[in-house]
């Protein structure tokens, strides 16, 4: 990444990662995605926010260098993921008098992960205000955004919000500030959906710790920097309310046909009824997709086969994800197909204890469907319907 001036004094120093296509061996990147580090000078000092993923680490360097920046004094550290944090031990081996700011969890976590000496540490407190040079930083502790330790630095003098992984999003851009909002909001709804979605509550209380802060630039340590910071904190309301939209996410499997003929029957009847149906086949498609769909939907459906005496291992896993990524989704219905029997609905209820759902009768057909099924898909999809519309979205 190059170096981008925020503001006088203040650098983005971070890197671009255009070609990494999966994070975390579970989230697809699409877009790729960025480590984003910033440079703080004051009159007499220097301040790192945050480092870059290790493979990364000779980009960040350079930067550095090219700034001429031949004494730092502190790297703050929001959040102990190798993603941010892991090029710390690099850093400190060049600049041998820095110290990490970081809370008293953190120190913990990057002692375990990092292996950090323990006299490199300055510790913080939560709302604590440190002055250094002629700046003041204040510190506000947004645990569970998404590790336990992870804070926000609110500089004072420059009403700049750095947010680590808070309001982040995973693309590879060349442009650091938002230049087109749609863009912008999709990828920051993705990673809203794979990261924070979890979090939906404790969210709305973190959010609540910086309303009064006069903020005039957020800057996350993935993605865009916003300078039009209502911008993502009112996406990031509207997603974190109890607010869904008149939206049916299908998730399915098809191994003979006979599902695939219930999925395409019932989500014609949806369609004709009114209501939007978004519609995945699991041997194909972007979890991140998926997750994003799921955010503000009202209802998802489930579509099965069985395998042996339960669901296919691709709906256990879609489930299993789904009750992790716990969304705020109203209803929940299954339907699919079986040879001789099973155990589908038992297996699937257990796994959806997280959320907080109402069942939608199930149907589950006996091989392929024949005129009297037609009765038991109708009666399903009319559920769905007085479902949306006893929630005024019809």
């Amino acid at each position: 990444m190059a170096i981008v001036k925020l503001k006088q004094d203040i650098f983005s120093v971070g890197a671009i990662d255009w070609d990494r296509r999966l994070f975390d061996e579970l989230i697809p990147l699409p877009d790729g995605t960025s480590y984003n580090s910033y440079l703080i000078k004051t009159e007499d000092k220097n301040i790192l926010i945050d480092t870059v993923d290790p493979t990364k680490k000779d980009e960040l360097i350079k930067n550095l260098k090219e700034l001429n920046i031949e004494k730092l004094d502190y790297i703050v550290s929001h959040h102990s993921e190798q993603d941010h944090s892991g090029s710390i031990p690099f850093i400190l081996d060049i600049y041998k008098d820095a110290k990490v700011i970081t809370n008293e969890k953190g120190k913990e976590l990057l002692i375990s992960h990092l292996h950090i000496d323990k006299n490199r540490f300055h510790l913080i407190n939560d709302n604590e205000i440190l002055k250094i040079g002629d700046k003041n930083f204040k510190f506000i502790f947004t645990p569970w955004v998404h590790w336990p330790e992870t804070f926000v630095t609110y500089l004072i003098e420059d009403k700049i919000l750095f947010t680590c992984d808070f309001f982040g999003s995973h693309t590879a851009s060349s442009s650091l500030f938002v230049e087109n909002e749609t863009k912008a909001e999709n990828s920051a709804k993705r990673y809203y959906a794979e990261i924070m979605m979890p979090f939906r509550n404790i969210i709305e209380k973190n959010l609540d710790k910086i309303k009064d802060l006069d903020i005039k630039i957020i800057a996350p340590s993935h993605g865009y920097v916003y300078n039009k910071p209502e911008f993502i904190i009112n996406l990031y309301k509207d997603w974190i309310s109890d607010k869904v939209k008149n939206t049916v996410v299908v998730v399915y499997v098809s191994m003979h046909g006979s599902t695939r003929n219930i999925i395409n029957y019932v989500v014609k009847r949806l369609i004709e009824k009114g209501i939007n149906v978004k519609q995945f086949n699991l041997t194909d498609s972007d979890l991140g997709e998926i997750a994003i769909s799921i955010v503000d939907s009202a209802t998802i459906i489930l579509g099965t086969p069985t395998v042996l005496t339960g669901p296919h291992p691709l709906i256990l896993y879609i489930t299993y994800l789904t009750n992790a990524l716990k969304p705020k989704t109203k209803f929940l219905g299954v339907v699919g197909s079986y040879g001789w029997g099973g155990q589908t609905l038992n297996i699937l209820k257990d796994m959806i204890k997280n959320l907080k759902v109402e069942l939608i009768e199930p149907v589950l057909i006996k091989g392929d469907f024949v005129d009297k099924d037609y009765m038991h898909l109708d009666n399903f999809v009319d559920m769905v319907i007085k479902k949306h519309k006893d929630l005024n979205l019809l």
